[in-house]
């Protein structure tokens, strides 16, 4: 059965970093995209980051771009999120997610059939 599981989530002051983590069974990674979600209450979820370890092809959402970096690790089966100079607008759940894609990634979140729980993200002071 294929699984997602986040971890690493907390409470960190603003300028912090986190490193989020994505561990999948059922599934090789190598073979699958991952997408990073988030979503804050009372907004839509907003698609942040994705990889393609096949072609190394990875996007980031504006909002995030320079601060958060995607990463796989295919012999350990998980994915990573590592966010930099966190903000208090960072905080949300996050999710991670995969589906099988031939080239490429999106941040649309029609474009995964596969979902993980969501870790909890608060950044404040």
């Amino acid at each position: 059965q294929l699984q997602l599981v986040e971890s690493g989530g907390g409470l960190v002051q603003p300028g912090g970093s986190l490193r989020l983590s994505c561990a999948v069974s059922g599934f090789t990674l190598g073979y699958y995209v991952i997408g990073w979600f988030r979503q804050a209450p009372g907004k839509e979820r907003e698609g942040i980051s994705c990889i393609n370890s096949r072609d190394g092809f990875t996007v980031y959402a504006d909002s995030v771009k320079g601060r958060f970096t995607i990463s796989t690790d295919n012999v350990k089966n998980t994915a990573y999120l590592q966010m930099n100079s966190l903000k208090p607008e960072d905080t949300a759940v996050y999710y991670c997610a995969a589906d099988i894609r031939g080239l490429g990634c999106t941040t649309q979140a029609t474009g995964y059939a596969y979902w993980g729980q969501g870790t909890q993200v608060t950044v404040s002071s």
